[in-house]
């Protein structure tokens, strides 16, 4: 017989300290570490632990004697509820604070190398529908709040449309307004919903994989486009065409307006065919009179304001003066390398994921750029001693890989091609601090740039130049 588990103790009159680099608050009791998410520092609370282990305490509060002076109300509704914007009740001046503290403690803690001065960090202009891309579930699991259920309120349907609660693969919390992006994302996926649940039209199931309507993607740009993508469980010409005509009749604003049948286990679109049922196959971004061709796989950064600062930061970590082979290692589309390759004699750009190469290619094309070779596949396969003699040896190296940092056999690889700078942008500065002690032995910190992309998150994207000993 399974012996009951002891139940988690309540902890009274607890003053917060401080913030962890998860982002979640933190405080002690009897010297065990407490994380604690919804609270800033200077909140007094009760908190009820929900995981104990010998070092650390995980915990939720259920009471606040009082409230931090720094504490400052959510705007959004869905605060506490959704899981992202945990920093909302955070001044921004105090979120880009904590956010230049996890990038210095990374640094040091992680790095144990020389650095130079950290530069404060670049905040962001617009803190609220910032973000040029939105993806929305659709299912009939509707999540309910602790406030509904203790209410008894009753719902006349479970179909919601939103976002995935942490922690709950199958529930999702129905959004009304996102602050993230603009209102055009709030207004036609509210009437997608209404259209929906007028017709009767069935959300999609992710327990016994069933249902109609599935997920939906909103890409805007700062030139005013707007890219809808619709994706379908399965084939129902006439539901689906009816869906899209009244979408396409009530919001003319939309650019591109496209759709996807999908009827795998999972949600990714990158091995599915993508139909155009009006408007244009792709939108387009611009930076400094670059145009930039974004489809419904592409990847881009998602603020697209402060992509334009931290580009601007790369390149004049790079310091180019038109006489320089560069490497772009994780190109992406290929937005960095041909954002600098006016300024360089030739540009290299390497990537894992073939059709963001493809569009880089276009890119390339579009913008009348004729010094610039992309090459697809595993970046540890591709940039190797070989390749390098191929090419020659870069005079830059730009690289901005994703949160797991580089592969070992790539750190190796930069080494040996021995570039005399390396400009290193990173989304991880826990990662990138591992890497930056890699190359320690050749390279010195010679300019540090933390950048906000996301406010009200605890993420941050840190670029450093490296030089050559």
């Amino acid at each position: 017989m399974a012996k009951n588990k002891k139940p988690h103790p309540i902890l009274t009159n607890i003053t917060i300290t401080d913030i962890a680099a998860e982002g979640k608050a933190i405080a002690k009791v009897n010297d065990i570490v407490v994380f604690v998410p919804f609270v800033v520092p200077g909140d007094v609370v009760d908190l009820q632990v929900t995981r104990k282990k010998s070092s650390f305490m995980e915990a939720r509060p259920i009471h606040f004697h009082s409230y931090s002076d720094k504490r400052i109300e959510a705007v959004c509704e869905h605060y506490g509820i959704c899981g992202g914007c945990k920093w909302q009740i955070l001044p921004y001046s105090e979120q880009i604070r904590y956010k230049q503290k996890q990038v210095v403690d990374n640094l040091t803690r992680i790095g144990k190398i020389e650095l130079p001065e950290v530069s404060p960090i670049l905040g962001s202009s617009c803190t609220e529908f910032y973000r040029n891309k939105l993806e929305f579930t659709f299912s009939n699991k509707r999540w309910r709040t602790n406030e509904e259920i203790a209410e008894g309120k009753v719902f006349e349907t479970l179909n919601a449309v939103g976002f995935h609660i942490p922690g709950q693969f199958d529930k999702v919390l129905d959004i009304n307004k996102c602050w993230l992006q603009t209102e055009d994302s709030n207004e036609i996926r509210n009437e997608i919903r209404r259209y929906a649940l007028e017709k009767k039209l069935t959300f999609f199931d992710l327990r016994s994989q069933e249902g109609f309507l599935r997920t939906m993607m909103v890409r805007t740009t700062s030139t005013g486009e707007l890219m809808v993508i619709v994706i379908f469980f399965y084939e129902d010409k006439k539901a689906q065409n009816a869906l899209l005509k009244h979408i396409a009749d009530k919001f003319p604003q939309i650019t591109s307006l496209l759709y996807v049948i999908n009827s795998k286990a999972n949600d990714t679109i990158t091995d599915q065919e993508v139909i155009v049922f009006k408007g244009n196959e792709c939108i387009y971004e611009e930076m400094e009179g670059l145009k930039f061709k974004i489809g419904p796989k592409s990847f881009y950064q998602t603020n697209s304001n402060q992509a334009y600062e931290l580009y601007k930061i790369a390149r004049n970590f790079a310091g180019l003066t038109g006489n320089e082979l560069v490497y772009d290692l994780y190109t992406g589309t290929g937005t960095i390398a041909n954002f600098v390759a006016h300024q360089a004699r030739q540009v290299i750009g390497i990537e894992y994921v073939p059709e963001a190469i493809e569009d880089a290619v276009i890119n390339s094309a579009l913008n009348k750029i004729e010094n610039t070779l992309f090459y697809s596949g595993d970046m540890k396969d591709i940039l190797n001693a070989t390749f390098i003699e191929k090419h020659g040896k870069p005079n830059v190296i730009i690289t901005d890989p994703p949160r797991a940092g580089m592969h070992e056999d790539v750190i190796k690889a930069i080494l040996f091609a021995q570039p005399e700078r390396i400009v290193y942008v990173s989304c991880n500065p826990a990662t990138q601090a591992r890497d930056l002690s890699l190359m320690d032995v050749n390279y010195r910190v010679a300019a540090i740039q933390p950048v906000d992309m996301f406010p009200h998150t605890h993420h941050v994207e840190n670029v450093v130049l490296l030089v050559r000993r």
